[in-house]
C-alpha cells in the first residue's frame, strides 16, 4: 500500500471574473513530476451575455496542455490551423512542442446564453528530447472518449491516456504518461496497481474519497511516497478524481511565462523565436 506524503489544497487565485483554484504548483510542492501545473477554472455559473473565457492568443513551447470540460465549453485555436469546439465531458490534448499560438475562449452562443462552468488545464513536461517536437493538437467529446465501468456501475474510469485492463485510450502520450478522470458514485470502491518508480497525480475535482485510509476532498491534491505499488480508493460521496502517473523525467526545469525548458538558454531562445514569428501566424 503506497503511503501519503502530504494533502495540500489549492489556492483560491481568480483570474478577473474567473473563479480559479491553483493546487499546482504550490508553495510546498513544486511539481509531481513529470506533472507541472493544474489550474481548476469554477464551478460557476455564467449569466447571459457574458465575456467568457479570457485565454486569448499566446504561445506554449515544451510541454503539453490536457484541457478537462466538466461543465460548459471551450473554444479552441491555434496558428496550425486547429479550430474546435468542445463541450461538457470532453478532453482537449495539445502538444506544444516546438511552439504554437492558440486561444482558448468561450464559445459565442455560450457567451450569449451563459450557463454553468468548469474546467480544469494540466501541464504535462515533455522530455529534452521532445521538447522541439511538431506541434499537435485534438479535441474530443465526451461520447468519443472510451471509459471502463466497474463496482456495479459505481464507477467509471475515462481513458485519456496510457494503458488500463488492455483497453486503448483515447490520446497518444509521447513520454508514456498515464492520464484518466475517475467518477465514482458513493460508496463506489476501486483498487489500482501502479509501478512504485511512477509519481502519482491524484486531484479532488468534486466530492470526498478515501484513499489507502486517508480522507481526501474537493480542490485536494494527495502527493504520495514512491514506496508502494497499491492504491485503494472508496468514495464517499459523489467524486471526480484527476487521476494521472508517469516514471519522473528527472531532468532540469526551466519554466518561465508560457514556455518550460530545460536551461535559462533555452527560455531566450523561445521568447526570440516567438518575437521572429517562429510560432506560426495567428488568423482570426
Amino acid at each position: 500500500m503506497r503511503s501519503i506524503k502530504q494533502i495540500h489544497k489549492a489556492r483560491f487565485a481568480p483570474i478577473a471574473d474567473l473563479i480559479t483554484y491553483s493546487p499546482l504548483p504550490s508553495a510546498n510542492l513544486d511539481q509531481v513530476d513529470p506533472f507541472l501545473f493544474l489550474n481548476h477554472h469554477g464551478p460557476q455559473t455564467y449569466p447571459e451575455n457574458n465575456n467568457g473565457l479570457p485565454f486569448g492568443p499566446h504561445p506554449h513551447r515544451g510541454m503539453e496542455t490536457v484541457t478537462f470540460i466538466i461543465d460548459g465549453d471551450i473554444m479552441h485555436q491555434d496558428s496550425t490551423g486547429h479550430k474546435s469546439v468542445i463541450t461538457a465531458g470532453g478532453v482537449q490534448w495539445m502538444t506544444a512542442g516546438r511552439g504554437l499560438i492558440h486561444s482558448e475562449i468561450s464559445s459565442d452562443e455560450f457567451k450569449q446564453h451563459g450557463g454553468n462552468m468548469e474546467i480544469l488545464q494540466l501541464w504535462v513536461n515533455l522530455p529534452a528530447r521532445f521538447k522541439m517536437t511538431e506541434p499537435y493538437y485534438k479535441g474530443l467529446q465526451k461520447e468519443d472518449i472510451p471509459s471502463v465501468i466497474t463496482d456495479n456501475g459505481k464507477v467509471t474510469v475515462n481513458l485519456m491516456s496510457g494503458d488500463y485492463e488492455g483497453q486503448k485510450a483515447a490520446f497518444h502520450s509521447l513520454s508514456g504518461v498515464t492520464i484518466n478522470t475517475i467518477e465514482m458514485k458513493e460508496g463506489g470502491k476501486l483498487q489500482l496497481t501502479i509501478p512504485a518508480d511512477h509519481n502519482i497525480f491524484f486531484y479532488m475535482i468534486r466530492g470526498k474519497v478515501t484513499v489507502n485510509g486517508t480522507e481526501a476532498e474537493m480542490l485536494q491534491l494527495v502527493d504520495f511516497n514512491n514506496d508502494g505499488d497499491q492504491l485503494d480508493i472508496e468514495a464517499k460521496a459523489d467524486s471526480i478524481i484527476l487521476f494521472g502517473h508517469a516514471q519522473p523525467f528527472n531532468e532540469p526545469v526551466v519554466a518561465q511565462g508560457p514556455f518550460v525548458m530545460n536551461t535559462e538558454e533555452d527560455i531566450i531562445q523561445a521568447y526570440n523565436d516567438y518575437r521572429m514569428g517562429k510560432f506560426g501566424t495567428w488568423k482570426e
